[in-house]
């Protein structure tokens, strides 16, 4: 089996075409990096990496700032040029993609011809307002450290700058954050154009594999004799965690791929003066059809209860305030059961927002397609809204145990926060995801290539 994948690696450097390619996207995620660990001048991006490496760490550096230093590969922690990631064009085309779904404007233009081509064009344009408002927030909470991390330590600074030049520090650091953004939205695009696909995708993964070396290295404290953890774990322990990590990374591939395939016949018809003759297909139907969204929108929304309560309970002296907010920990019971209900209901959501069985039913009966047993119209949405219902409930629940397992890992087990999040969450849902997808790029590279060079004799012959 190995050697099937290292022979089919190799093969991939034999096109000329996919290797030129693939070195174009290893160049283009490489400055992705650089992007991620050039500091923003006038910061000083040092003390915090510092902070990051000793009391963040110990902290376990989850919520809203962890995952979102996380899908910035670091660059958070380093007041770099890149701080901000590629998650303002994220945020930005999911609300178009909710828009879309409530907006009737924004409807039509989806399914007009260049219509998709605006709104790629439209988000352009809300990425670069997102990256502004998010750059002045930056900006000044950098200002404040201490507010924000706690423990960075009472008067230390970030910033080099005197108090007279706070407005040009910001204005300055507001340009820089906006144009690091643009840059990585930008080679994401080149990456889909000119290198294997999945640009986007690509830029946040790579940003979630360069944490892999604090991972090895906390992987490695676990056990080391005089770190203070190899008294909990033994080798016993070792061999769990690779089992477990083994059976998770397959669960997310089977579940990634899963999908219910329903039959659909189309009848025989008229174009023009050509008669179409009909034939069977089947509209596949996927089992984790919102993918990592519902974790994401829940770990955000989870983050501001517990800092609301966390303030008024320290600010009018209110006990039960605070139990509130101590109870809404990451870890905590409560904020498992609340966090796993909120998957629940965003996968729903997400389902509901995106998957529209009413155009879907439309469109089969427009070209003559109906599903097997069940009338076209009414009755084939109510057959799509049902079976949809059902599978979405089976991707939802295990999206669920998915992002709990790290949390699990940490608070029970003890292990360190940097280990625990590759075994679930978003981070393996979204490595796993580019992983398959960027396969799938690269094999229909080597079947095409296979197929019209690979093959001495020429192509097959049919009977008739």
């Amino acid at each position: 089996m190995f050697a099937n994948v290292f022979n089919t690696f190799a093969n991939c450097f034999k096109i000329p075409e996919l290797k030129s390619r693939i070195i174009f996207t290893l160049i283009v995620l490489g400055m992705c990096r650089l992007v991620a660990m050039v500091p923003v001048p006038g910061l000083d991006g040092g003390a915090l990496a510092e902070y990051f490496r000793t009391l963040g760490s110990q902290e376990g550096g989850g919520g809203l700032l962890g995952m979102y230093s996380m899908f910035t590969g670091g660059a958070l922690e380093r007041c770099a040029v890149g701080s901000l990631g590629i998650m303002p064009y994220i945020s930005a085309t999911i609300i178009l993609q909710l828009l879309t779904a409530v907006v009737p404007q924004l409807s039509k233009l989806s399914r007009e011809e260049n219509g998709r081509a605006k709104i790629i064009q439209y988000g352009r344009y809300l990425t670069v307002l997102l990256c502004i408002g998010q750059g002045i927030v930056m900006a000044i909470g950098w200002e404040n450290p201490e507010a924000i991390f706690q423990g960075f330590g009472e008067g230390r600074r970030l910033i080099l700058y005197s108090d007279d030049w706070l407005w040009w520090y910001r204005f300055q650091t507001m340009i820089i954050l906006t144009t690091g953004t643009l840059l990585l939205m930008w080679m994401g695009e080149q990456i889909s154009e000119r290198g294997i696909g999945n640009g986007v995708s690509l830029v946040i993964t790579i940003g979630i594999l360069a944490r892999l070396p604090q991972a090895w290295q906390a992987l490695v404290d676990m056990f080391r004799p005089g770190s203070g953890l190899d008294a909990r774990f033994n080798l016993f322990h070792g061999i769990a965690m690779i089992l477990l990590l083994c059976a998770v990374v397959a669960g997310v591939i089977a579940m990634t791929q899963a999908q219910r395939k329903v039959p659909v016949q189309y009848a025989q018809r008229a174009v023009g003066r050509k008669v179409v003759s009909g034939g069977t297909s089947f509209m596949p139907l996927r089992v984790n059809y919102a993918g990592v969204m519902p974790i994401i929108f829940a770990q955000a929304i989870l983050m501001f209860p517990q800092k609301i309560l966390q303030y008024l309970g320290a600010a009018y002296d209110i006990e039960f305030l605070r139990r509130m907010a101590n109870a809404l920990i990451e870890g905590a019971m409560l904020y498992m059961v609340v966090y796993g209900a909120m998957i629940l209901f965003f996968s729903y959501f997400w389902v509901a927002t995106q998957f529209n069985e009413i155009q879907i039913a439309d469109d089969l009966k427009k070209y003559g397609g109906y599903i097997p047993g069940v009338r076209p119209g009414v009755a084939t949405s109510n057959f799509l809204h049902n079976a949809m219902s059902r599978i979405t409930l089976a991707g939802a629940v295990f999206l669920t145990i998915l992002a709990i397992i790290p949390l699990l890992l940490y608070r029970e087990m003890n292990v360190p926060y940097a280990l625990a999040t590759f075994f679930g969450g978003t981070s393996l849902l979204i490595t796993v995801g580019v992983v398959l997808d960027t396969m799938r790029q690269m094999e229909s590279h080597l079947l095409m290539r296979h197929y019209d060079g690979f093959l001495k004799k020429g192509r097959i012959r049919g009977r008739f």
